[in-house]
């Protein structure tokens, strides 16, 4: 016997094949039993036709109940009403796993409760939907360095200093030292820049961020590339070039999960094309002012801000050259003004905020050791830091993406917990 998997079903209309899954679904019509059976690649009707097989097949059809493992044989059939255009005729089944009442059900389930069974909630045909989109950009993602020549650099977990300040770092007891789990790999790509040339990592990391709005986590993915001799304007053009290429991409090749998904994936076409609009921080300041946001020159935009200026263009908004003081250590100075920084934001539309944060990096052993000191970070967790300055300094440039928030975007998402398998929320460390 043939064993098959759903996904080629369409190319075997004809052909008789077994498949191992789980009963995804069942209801009954006088003499037909309909099993809506899924395997992980997909989801199929098999119908058992009462004179058409076994008594123990018919009762056996009968009694399976929703999550039992199970296998089944019959005959591929086009049909154009199915999913997928085919339905299997069944004429022989096997419980392998007869599941007890499965937890969760058609029925409506708060939050606590579907998070709490996390484990089982991935099942659902929604949830499975989400994890193919976000398995579709995370090779996509490896896809777009790899076809450039880009080196592949995996970053410590665990480190000895904060790349942005210790407000939000866990710590950790390391034999005996302080140690905090990573909240970036960037300060361990920049040697290897000078390696490589080009290079990316791509791996988890932490904020201790006590906040519960939709658009957080406190543990999630991030792919950080870094680029050696390349400026501001090429960055920029970078990180454009990249999400442009990631959404066209899933949009492409995601077709099914958006439909499960009922995404309206319009918007999505229009941030597959480029250019993405561009807007200076000083501009940006004064469009929320004229929208009567209570903003000043050197403060930070909060969600609202970022929402307001992004849906003007519903497509990704790239806000450039920030004030230096509300940026990190690390970023070069922007040459015409000191005191801003050759940074920049992505903002994606509809509300999901800040997908990309990058700046060139400070080339200079000086600045950057002028720098750490008006930070406030300890001079000695940074020398190995220090040196790639001071042995053949260059100037060079990278950022930040973060997964979660893509998918949540991606998929239209009301909150990030849904687009990482097991989320870590502020009060959430189970399962």
């Amino acid at each position: 016997m043939q064993v098959v998997e759903i996904r080629h079903l369409p190319g075997l209309i004809g052909e008789t094949v077994r498949i191992y899954g789980w009963l995804y679904n069942s209801r009954s019509s006088g003499k037909l039993r309909f099993l809506i059976l899924r395997d992980g690649s997909g989801y199929v009707q098999g119908v058992v036709f009462r004179p058409g097989v076994a008594d123990r097949v018919w009762e056996d059809a009968a009694g399976v109940t929703q999550e039992s493992s199970l296998w089944v044989e019959g005959v591929v059939r086009g049909d154009q009403r199915a999913p997928g255009g085919v339905e299997l005729q069944i004429s022989d089944l096997g419980i392998v796993s007869l599941c007890p009442e499965y937890p969760i059900t058609p029925k409506e389930h708060g939050v606590d409760f579907l998070l709490n069974h996390r484990h089982l909630w991935l099942r659902s045909r929604r949830q499975h939907a989400i994890m193919r989109v976000r398995n579709e950009l995370l090779f996509a993602i490896r896809d777009f360095f790899y076809r450039r020549d880009y080196v592949c650099i995996d970053s410590p977990i665990l480190t000895p200093a904060a790349c942005e300040g210790t407000s939000t770092l866990f710590e950790t007891d390391y034999f005996g030292e302080k140690a905090y789990l990573s909240q970036s790999g960037q300060l361990y790509l920049e040697p290897a820049v000078a390696a490589h040339g080009k290079v990316y990592c791509f791996g988890p990391t932490f904020r201790a961020e006590k906040s519960k709005t939709r658009r957080h986590l406190t543990e999630f993915w991030m792919v950080e590339p870094e680029v050696a001799w390349m400026r501001f304007d090429g960055l920029c053009q970078l990180a454009e070039e990249f999400v442009s290429e990631l959404v066209a991409r899933v949009l492409d090749r995601c077709q099914q999960e958006f439909e499960w998904l009922e995404r309206d994936t319009s918007p999505l076409e229009a941030a597959a094309q480029r250019p993405y609009p561009r807007l200076d921080y000083a501009d940006a300041v004064a469009k929320l002012q004229s929208k009567g946001y209570p903003v000043q020159f050197g403060d930070d935009f909060g969600g609202d801000e970022e929402t307001a200026l992004a849906d003007e263009s519903g497509r990704p908004l790239m806000i450039t050259r920030y004030p230096a003081a509300i940026k990190a250590f690390y970023m070069e100075p922007d040459p015409l003004d000191p005191t801003r920084a050759l940074a920049v934001d992505m903002i994606a539309p509809d509300g999901y905020g800040e997908i990309i944060g990058g700046s060139e990096r400070i080339g200079s052993y000086e600045l950057l050791e002028r720098r750490i000191q008006e930070h406030g970070l300890p001079r000695h967790a940074f020398e190995w830091y220090l040196d790639v300055r001071k042995y053949g300094g260059f100037p060079h440039s990278g950022f930040g993406m973060g997964i979660e928030r893509v998918v949540a975007w991606l998929c239209g998402l009301s909150h990030l917990r849904e687009a990482i398998p097991y989320p870590r929320l502020l009060n959430r460390l189970y399962p």
